[in-house]
């Protein structure tokens, strides 16, 4: 199982970061080691200082499939969720001035929180759903799929082209603006069109 990240994705948090907006979609990984254990608290680790949110849609792919075309990229995928891609933004933007890849800042252990999951029938339309992070009570990140520069069916086509999907396999679509850090004691928390999918400690 592998998960697939796209990054700059939403026009307003490209421009909150100051980055360039791309041709392409932006495709990283992480390993099955960053994902954030059920009912774990995320331990800030110790070689960053500055430790980000970002919540993201989900997409959990339910068949084996490569070269898929966009029109057909529905039928891959069943269920949608709501995870948090953690940044070392710190070691990141080192990373960038230096042209060197990001897997450091993205890809450490706990780095991926993976919601609860919910069909995808449940949903009247998932190129416009809503989600929110509250951090301590308070909404910190709000996005609608609907903003999203490549949607859910244009993203799986194009991953497609590079990587063959499998059963399981977990795509991150994604953060809109309002990343931010975290501290020891942040209780946050994220919502999928008004349903709690996960509440995370950190410390």
């Amino acid at each position: 199982m592998k998960l697939i990240c796209i990054g700059r994705n939403y026009a307003d948090h490209i421009a909150e970061l100051e980055n360039q907006k791309p041709d392409h979609p932006v495709v990283f990984l992480k390993p099955d080691s960053s994902i954030l254990l059920k009912k774990m608290p995320f331990v800030i680790p110790a070689f960053s200082n500055d430790i980000h949110h970002e919540v993201e849609v989900l997409v959990k792919i339910n068949k084996l499939g490569k070269h898929i075309d966009s029109k057909f990229a529905h039928k891959y995928y069943d269920e949608l969720g709501l995870g948090i891609d953690f940044t070392a933004r710190d070691i990141q933007n080192e990373l960038k001035q230096k042209g060197l890849p990001w897997e450091k800042a993205k890809a450490f252990d706990g780095a991926a929180v993976i919601g609860d999951w919910m069909p995808k029938d449940e949903f009247n339309n998932t190129d416009d759903l809503s989600f929110s992070l509250s951090k301590n009570g308070k909404v910190v990140q709000q996005g609608r799929s609907s903003l999203m520069l490549w949607k859910i069916d244009e993203i799986i086509s194009y991953v497609s082209q590079y990587f063959t999907l499998k059963i399981g396999d977990i795509i991150f679509t994604g953060t809109p603006a309002g990343v931010g850090p975290v501290a020891s004691g942040d209780h946050l928390v994220g919502e999928l069109e008004g349903h709690q999918l996960f509440a995370i400690n950190v410390k």
